[in-house]
């Protein structure tokens, strides 16, 4: 079976024209599955013939929601899609003055590790495609009714992990044809596979790139995240340098202010030293306790911003949302899975209850 939302669209004029019909067909159904068509039934523009032939043969990914959690606080939205196979994952709607922001998924689950997060606690099960990608911004947009004019790839995963998944993501999202949704208006946030960073740099995107750093030391950073122990701090920022020399783009660092572990005063100062000449802005999160973590949110956030700031570095404090439902990456999956109503064993099939959008 094909999955043609996966396809770009010279991708599918190809196809069609290789079922002998013509060109046009192709942007037909592209812009038919960009709105969030579910079926071929609903493509009625298309001869009948030509839908029951691609109902034989292809297939259109469409999300159910498990779960959706709408905060009392401020109107963040956070769904539990649940995927074609029974795996589950996340995205979360943040409502800012600018407009709707969606934070996607890029795996189910994650390897990397970081002992902060929530995302990583079950491991990587396998990479979404491009299709799965898409229709988190989609398929948000169409249930909560509120346009989507910014995205962050900052849920489960690690992006340049699944890195032509990614790109072919951005090509998708980014069409005149489809949600049309600009690259500036896009952030895509790793932490820190220098190789793919640096071949990011040479495709020179005008996607805000955003390192989860969180912390300036070798040390620090490898004890809560041991993605570090095979790049370095040294090596992670004179790739920052390259890309930022390379795009003139300035890179956002991410900063998860654990207490007691990395916001002291001379980690401000290190961190200063490191981001000197580089343009970096340091984006400071408040953590949203996470029960299995045993880190708790810093007590030092203002102190630490206006170290950085004494020192030159520009450094603002992330607005805290959805902390009443679950909001970090991560948790509502993880509250899900122990309670074992979804994420079975991929091999088992999927989970007999499926419903209506991912």
């Amino acid at each position: 079976m094909t999955d043609l939302k996966s396809m770009n669209l010279e991708e599918m004029s190809s196809f069609f024209r290789a079922l002998g019909q013509p060109a046009f067909r192709a942007k037909q159904v592209f812009q038919w599955l960009h709105r969030g068509a579910v079926s071929f039934e609903e493509m009625t523009n298309l001869p009948k013939s030509l839908r029951e032939q691609l109902g034989e043969s292809c297939f259109i990914t469409a999300p159910a929601v498990e779960r959706k959690q709408v905060s009392a606080q401020d109107g963040t939205i956070k769904y539990l899609w649940r995927l074609g196979d029974g795996n589950c994952i996340e995205t979360v709607l943040m409502r800012y003055h600018h407009g709707n922001t969606v934070c996607i998924s890029s795996q189910v689950g994650c390897r990397m590790g970081c002992a902060f997060c929530a995302s990583t606690l079950g491991g990587k099960v396998r990479d979404l495609t491009p299709a799965e990608m898409l229709d988190q911004v989609l398929f948000t947009q169409l249930d909560s009714s509120l346009p989507i004019s910014n995205i962050v790839l900052m849920g489960i995963g690690e992006p340049l992990d699944n890195f032509e998944t990614v790109l072919r993501f951005l090509e998708l999202v980014n069409s005149p044809d489809g949600m049309n949704i600009g690259m500036r208006h896009i952030s895509l946030s790793t932490c820190g596979l220098i190789e793919k960073i640096d071949k990011l740099a040479q495709l020179r995107l005008q996607l805000t790139l955003s390192v989860s750093l969180h912390a300036p030391d070798d040390e620090t950073r490898s004890a809560i995240m041991p993605s570090n122990r095979a790049v370095g701090t040294e090596r992670l920022f004179a790739c920052c340098r390259r890309y930022f020399e390379q795009t003139g783009r300035r890179i956002s660092y991410e900063y998860i202010l654990i207490d007691g572990v990395n916001d002291h005063d001379w980690q401000a100062d290190l961190l200063a030293r490191h981001l000197k000449g580089t343009g970096g802005h340091v984006n400071l999160i408040p953590m949203n306790p996470v029960k299995e973590s045993p880190f708790r949110p810093s007590r030092r956030v203002r102190e630490f911003q206006d170290r950085l700031e004494r020192q030159g570095v520009t450094a603002t404090v992330r607005r805290k949302l959805g902390g009443d439902i679950d909001a970090s990456c991560g948790q509502l999956r993880r509250k899900q899975l122990l309670e074992g109503q979804t994420l079975q064993d991929p091999k088992a099939g999927p989970a007999a209850d499926r419903g209506g959008i991912r």
